[in-house]
């Protein structure tokens, strides 16, 4: 296996990990900005307000997202499999 040919399996692992990742995140942290903002505003300190809507927000982007990360994550194990032939040979 050459080097660059590592890296290329790496880049991708890495892209789909980010990819996976941000799409989990990203809505979390928008509602925190949403409820910092909220919680200035008002200066209500209720650590509960702060955690509870993330957790929320998360939990339903996983629900309505598993179908999609689940097909990356197919994609990237299926195509590594292809590639099995390219790393050994």
């Amino acid at each position: 296996m050459s080097p660059e040919m590592f890296v290329d399996i790496f880049r991708d692992a890495l892209f789909v990990v980010l990819t996976m990742v941000a799409a989990i995140i990203l809505p979390s942290l928008g509602i925190g900005l949403v409820v910092a903002v909220f919680q200035a505003a008002t200066s209500i300190n209720e650590q509960t307000l702060s955690f509870l809507p993330r957790l929320i927000v998360t939990l339903l982007t996983l629900m309505f997202l598993a179908n999609w990360l689940v097909r990356v994550l197919m994609d990237f194990t299926i195509n590594m499999i292809k590639e099995i032939p390219m790393v050994i040979g």
